[in-house]
């Protein structure tokens, strides 16, 4: 955790009312749909899109590359900002949905570091899956607070009970209810709002309309059994006791240092503990974070602007040939057309053209604060993990690279393009969705990634963004690793080993490996030189 400062001043209140967060979960879990309908609350869209729907209502709204659309799954991130009024504030949300595809876990890290919560989606019948819990892993990492939701209710889902234990298990975090499912599947009546004891009722016929809600003084309050048939109220008053004597109670310091996660049940395509969720996150999530950067931490209520790239689209605009830099805001208050020095380069930028999104819409934004997340329509100067203030030469710090899985050669389809390969390909790897590698020896590309959905993903975008036919063939490397060391060490170790030796898009030096014992040999044999599979993105 970061050393906060003692006695800090309150937050302005444009920065406070701030709430930056992303959705993380297994896929199939119902993460694009929740964050359809946490658009459909926040006022920002009229009618949720569904999923799984036919034809053009299949498009959901935070999906916009071609193959998302015909797979109905997501594989970028992408950000959405939008106002959620809840009891008298009006909050400002900046909702992050990742991929939750294993193939593009890369994207989703470099996204968790750039929002202060995460919401953790989980299927009520299969409980914490795979994907979840790599992801969570990330998550304590940063001590990120995790707020969980648990989706899909209306079908035959496992017992509450149960569902907390494995989150406890398998995660080691502590989970207190913020609500109770009464009945589950076909008999799933709605919830009990155990933080504001009231009755939420779920409305099955109208699946864009917000749940009933009913004041209730208490389990005994005989209002409760005009709503719940008698069986179902019972085993709510039997849960509802075990729960409040065995589980701890909502505290929200154990919240924010990450080690306890409140939970909701609901039912996100039924548009029902959606709202509760929300209210949730305005009222006990955190509020804009201090950024870890050297030489000082950056905290949100300075006067001067900074930010950092935690992710860059190529392209979302193809007729325009367009990179946008998603830039969080550490602290300040923005203004467009202000000028901003771009640390690594240590040139000056005018930020004319900022964006706000709305998934694939966007609009120009005149303003915005700590917290919010901007895009920075530019040609190739701005990189992931590059660092944006006034002046100062802070570098934010904690945004990983990560060594691929796979790696593979890549020829044009017509020879005489190879150029326009290069340029195709040099974008990709700026923007994060691959790693590409140059050998010192022989022409061509080696392309790295960490799941085999990216090959398609690539070779598709190529075609369809260039005009540009690839094929991906086997190569004879099977890793990557980072070279580190003194200049001399190093420059001793790549003469000796050119046949494996590469550049990455950066010019940082490659050492690609057939065997595991490419690796152990370099540890034997050159001991001042040491192979890393991450690197940190601070250029």
């Amino acid at each position: 955790m970061l050393d906060t400062p003692q006695n800090r001043p309150a937050l302005p209140a444009e920065i406070a009312r701030r709430r930056t967060f992303a959705i993380i979960s297994h896929p199939d879990a119902g993460k694009t749909t929740l964050t359809e309908k946490f658009l459909l609350f926040g006022g920002a869209i009229q009618m949720a899109g569904q999923v799984r729907a036919k034809g053009e209502a299949r498009r959901t709204r935070s999906d916009f590359m071609a193959m998302e659309k015909d797979r109905g799954i997501s594989v970028s991130a992408s950000a959405m900002s939008f106002d959620f009024h809840s009891g008298d504030t009006n909050y400002r949300f900046n909702l992050v949905d990742t991929p939750g595809h294993s193939d593009f876990s890369e994207d989703t890290y470099r996204t968790l570091t750039a929002v202060d919560a995460a919401v953790m989606v989980i299927d009520g019948a299969k409980g914490v899956e795979s994907q979840t819990q790599k992801l969570f892993e990330v998550c304590r990492m940063r001590d990120l607070p995790i707020l969980t939701f648990c989706n899909k209710m209306d079908r035959e889902s496992r017992d509450t009970f149960e569902i907390i234990d494995e989150i406890q298990e398998n995660l080691a975090i502590d989970v207190t209810p913020a609500s109770w499912p009464i009945g589950v599947g076909r008999d799933f009546v709605g919830c009990y709002d155990m933080l504001r004891d009231r009755l939420e009722l779920m409305d099955r016929a109208d699946r864009n309309r917000v749940a009933d809600s009913i004041k209730i003084e208490g389990l005994d309050d005989p209002k409760l059994a005009e709503h719940v048939p008698a069986a179902l109220l019972e085993k709510l008053r039997e849960d509802l006791e075990m729960a409040r004597e065995l589980l701890p109670p909502l505290d929200l310091k154990a919240m924010h240092e990450g080690t306890l996660t409140p939970i909701w049940f609901g039912s996100a395509i039924n548009s029902f503990g959606v709202r509760e969720l929300m209210d949730g996150i305005a009222k006990y999530g955190p509020e804009p974070q201090i950024q870890a950067a050297t030489p000082r931490q950056i905290l949100p209520e300075e006067t001067k602007v900074a930010g950092f790239v935690f992710k860059v689209q190529a392209n979302m605009d193809p007729k325009h040939r367009d990179r946008v830099a998603f830039v969080r805001l550490a602290s300040g208050h923005f203004e467009r057309g202000m000028k901003m020095t771009h640390v690594r380069t240590k040139k000056p930028m005018t930020i004319s053209n900022p964006v706000m999104f709305l998934a694939s819409d966007r609009e120009l934004a005149e303003e915005a604060w700590a917290g919010d997340i901007i895009g920075i329509p530019n040609h190739g100067q701005l990189r992931i993990g590059d660092t944006l203030t006034q002046g100062e030469a802070l570098r934010v710090s904690g945004i990983p690279s990560f060594a691929p899985e796979l790696l593979q050669s890549v020829r044009a389809g017509d020879p005489l393009k190879a150029k326009h390969l290069e340029k195709a390909l040099m974008q990709f790897a700026e923007e994060g969705a691959a790693k590409v590698f140059k050998p010192s020896i022989g022409s061509g590309f080696v392309v790295g990634v960490v799941g085999q959905l990216q090959f398609e993903v690539l070779a598709s975008r190529i075609e369809l963004e260039y005009g540009l036919p690839v094929r991906f063939e086997p190569s004879q490397f099977t890793s990557a690793r980072w070279v580190n060391g003194m200049k001399q060490a190093v420059d001793k170790f790549t003469e000796s080993n050119k046949q494996h030796i590469a550049h990455d898009h950066d010019g940082d030096i490659v050492y690609l490996t057939r065997l595991q014992w490419d690796i152990d040999r370099v540890e034997r044999d050159y001991p001042d030189v040491k192979l890393t599979a991450t690197k940190e993105m601070m250029v």
